[in-house]
């Protein structure tokens, strides 16, 4: 592709290096610019611009390998359900085999997939940087309760037993419109009765409220970490209940302004969970979609959509929080369409984009003459002006690229996968 010189294209021309490809094996020492956009950051977020893309995934793996082995990360974190990641977590450090990673729930929508999963089990046995792996988002991803409300009835067995049957109740009506996703979920859910849906929701806001206040006595009869962690569990299903609401009248058409924030503030805050309880100094690479990640608010159509999971992060952390993209400059992308008879509530298609629009970060990245290179370009001094867009899925988001990412990694391909179990071949 021909550079075509304009001030931004000049801008980045300064300030891309160019990477050698996507083998996650390789030497890294062509990702050495990646340190000066890293400093000395506690979380450092690496996006994607769509979920089932290739070269998204290898490349996260190649930089979560330079985060570890260069800048002493130990933790990753992923778009992946809280409630799930320590079963996850303990099959990585290298605890059973293949069988035992089949009974292993949570979402492959963000890049968890088989050749990930396989790959970090590798490197935590022959690296002498492992890295431990933890969830921030609402049980496989916002579809199911089991997963969160399971561990809080074990934990209320031991402290409040009274209190399981509440549990239970909850799980009667949950297990009725479960799903692997809730695109799968809120579908089956607008289809209860409003009694039940106001009694799922009923059930879980009373056992908040008691669990809060009970504390102390729970923690007298167990210990601080488990009541930590099964309120967390507990919020997980709060949260994951509000979310069922938000995505059907979102689906009508119908939805709130910001609604989806709901979620993200979760996923924030669970961010902020494990770091509260790590050692001093734990580092933590963040991997979730770019709209989760970037610092700013996410606009559809001049209307507010989402306060990002990034933007609450930047506004606890400031400059120890770090986000950077990922894009591409292919012609086509991976897209996800809501479908209800589908196992996981979305059909998988490929979709034709067109040229990258002016003040796009693909057309600046394509006049600089980087359009064919995989290229990883410092935005932490970018012009303010001029560069107000970039790639999200099939379309192409209006955003202040410089104010919500610090870089942004661009692919000139895109090799679609798909895969709905983190042991099923890819």
């Amino acid at each position: 592709m021909s550079r075509s010189a304009t001030p931004l294209s000049d801008w980045f021309g300064e300030h891309t290096s160019t990477l050698r490809g996507f083998d996650v094996d390789a030497p890294l020492d062509d990702l050495e610019p990646l340190r000066d956009i890293v400093g000395d950051a506690q979380v450092v977020a690496l996006g994607e611009g769509a979920h089932f893309v290739g070269e998204f995934t290898h490349a996260r793996q190649r930089m979560l390998r330079f985060l570890a082995e260069r800048c002493g990360f130990t933790v990753v974190a992923f778009e992946f359900g809280f409630s799930e990641a320590a079963a996850l977590d303990h099959w990585l450090q290298g605890h059973g085999d293949d069988a035992d990673l089949a009974t292993v729930g949570g979402t492959t929508n963000a890049g968890v997939n088989p050749q990930l999963v396989h790959w970090l089990r590798r490197h935590n046995s022959t690296s002498a940087h492992p890295l431990r792996f933890v969830g921030v988002d609402t049980p496989t991803a916002g579809g199911q309760l089991r997963p969160a409300l399971e561990p809080l009835a074990d934990y209320l067995r031991e402290v409040d037993p009274d209190l399981v049957g509440l549990v239970e109740r909850a799980l009667a009506i949950a297990d009725r419109f479960t799903g692997t996703s809730v695109a799968v979920a809120a579908p089956k859910w607008a289809q209860l009765d409003g009694a039940d849906q106001d009694a799922l929701t009923a059930s879980l806001t009373r056992l908040l409220l008691r669990f809060r206040s009970l504390e102390p006595l729970y923690v007298s009869r167990s210990d601080q970490a488990g009541y930590d962690l099964a309120l967390r569990h507990l919020e997980a299903a709060l949260h994951a209940d509000y979310m069922f609401t938000a995505m059907r009248d979102l689906f009508a058409g119908r939805g709130l302004d910001g609604d989806a924030a709901v979620r993200d503030h979760y996923m924030a805050e669970s961010l902020h969970w494990h770091l509260d309880r790590a050692e001093p100094g734990t580092r933590i690479a963040l991997a979730a979609h770019n709209n989760h990640i970037q610092k700013t608010p996410v606009y559809f159509d001049d209307e507010l959509a989402v306060l990002p999971m990034g933007y609450y992060l930047h506004r606890t952390l400031g400059d120890s929080y770090r986000a950077l993209a990922q894009t591409h400059t292919a012609e086509h992308v991976v897209e996800m369409h809501p479908t209800e008879e589908a196992e996981a509530g979305f059909t998988v298609t490929e979709e034709r984009l067109g040229t990258p629009e002016p003040g796009s970060v693909e057309a600046a990245v394509i006049d600089a003459g980087y359009g064919t290179d995989i290229s990883l370009t410092n935005l932490r001094n970018a012009p303010s002006e001029g560069l107000d867009r970039i790639r999200a899925q099939g379309s192409s988001l209006p955003i202040p690229v410089p104010q919500a990412f610090d870089a942004v990694l661009t692919s000139p391909t895109t090799t679609t996968y798909y895969t709905t179990s983190l042991h099923s071949e890819q």
